[in-house]
Formats: C-alpha cells, sequence, structure tokens
C-alpha cells in the first residue's frame, strides 16, 4: 500500500473516531513462532500508534527478532466499525514514564485525588522505566459494513454480481 493511500484511510472520520479511543490489540509473532494477540492501550500521534510496556515484556524479544505486526481498533456494537493496522514497531527505551502512557490513561475515570494517587503508584512501579513501542502503519483497512466490507466479502459479491449477470 502506498503511503498516501495509508493516509487517506487513516485521515477517514470513522478512522479518526477509531483512532481516539484508547484500546487496541496488537498482534505479533512470539519467540516461540506462535501468534499473540493482546489487548492494550494506545495513543495516536497522527502518523503512528504509540504503546508502551514494562521493560521486562516478553513481546520485546519478540518485536527485536520479528518487528512485523497488526493493530485492530473496533467497536462493540453491531455493525461493527473496524479499523485494521498492519506496520513495523520500533522499540524506544525511555527513562520514567512516557507521556504516552500517561495520555493512554487519562480516559480512566477517577477523581483529582485518585489521579494522584494511581500516578504515584504507576511511578514507583516503572520507575526503572518503559519501552515505547512506536508503530508505523504500512498497511491499513477501515470495515463500517456499510461502505466497506471485509475483503473476502467484497469478493462474494462481485461474483454473485457476475453470476446474476451473466
Amino acid at each position: 500500500m502506498e503511503p498516501d493511500e495509508i493516509t487517506e484511510v487513516l485521515n477517514r472520520p470513522l478512522s479518526q473516531e477509531l483512532l481516539a479511543r484508547d484500546m487496541t490489540r496488537l498482534a505479533y509473532l512470539a519467540k516461540d513462532g506462535t501468534p499473540r494477540n493482546i489487548p492494550i492501550i494506545f495513543t495516536w500521534n497522527g502518523s503512528q500508534i504509540v504503546v508502551c510496556t514494562p521493560k521486562n515484556a516478553p513481546k520485546l524479544q519478540a518485536l527485536r527478532e520479528n518487528p512485523m505486526v497488526a493493530l485492530t481498533i473496533d467497536t462493540e456494537v453491531h455493525p461493527p466499525k473496524i479499523l485494521l493496522i498492519r506496520g513495523r514497531a520500533d522499540l524506544d527505551y525511555v527513562h520514567g514514564i512516557p507521556d504516552e502512557y500517561l495520555q493512554a490513561t487519562s480516559t480512566y475515570e477517577m477523581t483529582p485525588e485518585q489521579r494522584v494517587e494511581w500516578e504515584k503508584e504507576v511511578r514507583s512501579l516503572y520507575e526503572d522505566g518503559m519501552v515505547r513501542i512506536v508503530v508505523t502503519p504500512t498497511w491499513a483497512k477501515l470495515i463500517d459494513f456499510e461502505t466497506a466490507l471485509p475483503t473476502p466479502v467484497e469478493e462474494l459479491i462481485r461474483r454473485r454480481e457476475e453470476r446474476r449477470r451473466g
């Protein structure tokens, strides 16, 4: 997929709505060769997805060996709205808590006092820092079941129309 095509998909209003959510599922190939798909909080910086994780997370070694990932951001209603992204993950080891982690958790319902205590706990837990997993999209597809369907369903509809015309 060309960069301008990716940008066009990601700039659509529905894509922007999905990119404003706080949870995605990150799929990657684990060290043992089997797939993993984990829910994880994220932020969108306008061109990349950023997720943060502890420095001792097993996914880090797997991503160093194979940085290709897939992300799914979707809704829980019918018909679902789904944003699929594939890309390359770059690892950025940081001291302290990345701003993106605090931004991604800003939607958590807490009183100001609870937020202060929560941040204090997080800072003590991750005093050694965290890792920013920065995913640069190399492919994107938006499925809304109104204007865009999964590719196999689109193919079945096309074949059905050909049979009806034939």
